[in-house]
């Protein structure tokens, strides 16, 4: 329940200021973790970036202000963050699918977002398999792309990814560099997290002669890891975007853990039989009581 009260507490300060420039790390602190680990958690959670959340609760209040009062739309448009009246008819005819004047017809349809705020779900009828490992500091290469790191983004850009680095030989370039056969199974790595990008690194453990010419490194430190198993499935089934949403909204708020903000890896091992396992290293450290 402690989760659950600090994370609609960080809701009710949300709500509080939307009319104000709202204040991210205050709203993590209020549900005590860190400002990537509760903007991360809250778009598992919901499937909405939390900027989105918040964008789409200013403009349904500025629609009702505009319903029931005669205040003018550049007024509205103020109050609710946006520069010009022109940036706000955007955003609202975008969202309401009508312009900000034509909300005091009768009969015109808009949409409302209502507060959100968090319950108790009761699952556990599919297990997740997890174990917490400390890991020594290691190597690797590859080749690495910035990608979006809100919402969906990830899940669209790092498979465009790897098929434009599966055609282009870069995957078959690190096999062999690697030695590893043209077989071998090759690894993810999501790494140097901002708010709204991150990186994304294609490649394999460093071998002992060096860097190979034409890859970059990536020294991963030594760290705490949760470590999470897709199982062992046919190819293509590994559901790993599944996994990666289980983690952040089913085991994050119950574990007395949270993110580390360090690199995080999909490993990827082939068990024999055209079957396959992965598995997610999440950097973490035990949440302070």
């Amino acid at each position: 329940m402690d989760w659950l009260d600090r994370m609609n507490n960080a809701m009710d300060y949300i709500e509080a200021h939307l009319t104000e420039t709202i204040n991210y790390e205050q709203a993590a602190r209020i549900a005590c973790c860190s400002t990537y680990h509760f903007q991360r958690m809250f778009s598992f959670i919901t499937s909405v970036p939390l900027s989105e959340y918040i964008r789409r609760r200013r403009l349904t209040l500025a629609a009702f202000e505009l319903q029931k009062s005669d205040v003018k739309v550049i007024d509205v448009a103020l109050t609710y963050g946006y520069e010009s009246p022109e940036a706000f008819s955007r955003a609202f005819k975008k969202m309401h699918g009508v312009m900000p004047t034509a909300t005091r017809s009768h009969g015109v349809s808009l949409k409302a977002y209502p507060r959100l705020s968090f319950h108790i779900s009761i699952r556990g009828d599919v297990e997740l398999n997890y174990k917490i490992e400390e890991k020594q500091c290691f190597d690797m290469f590859g080749e690495s792309i910035e990608i979006n790191a809100g919402g969906e983004s990830p899940y669209q850009e790092i498979p465009q990814f790897w098929t434009q680095c599966i055609a282009d030989g870069t995957v078959d370039r690190i096999r062999t560099a690697a030695s590893i056969g043209d077989n071998g199974q090759i690894h993810g790595v999501l790494y140097n997290h901002r708010e709204d990008k991150l990186s994304y690194l294609i490649g394999y453990f460093s071998p002992d002669s060096g860097l190979p010419s034409g890859f970059e490194k990536l020294t991963i430190p030594t760290q705490t890891y949760a470590i999470f198993s897709t199982g062992v499935n046919p190819d293509g089934q590994s559901d790993i975007h599944g996994l990666w949403k289980r983690i952040w909204a089913e085991w994050f708020p119950s574990s007395g853990y949270e993110f580390a903000n360090g690199p995080e890896l999909e490993m990827t091992y082939d068990r024999g039989n055209n079957m396959y396992e992965m598995e997610v290293w999440i950097p973490v450290v035990k949440i302070a009581k």
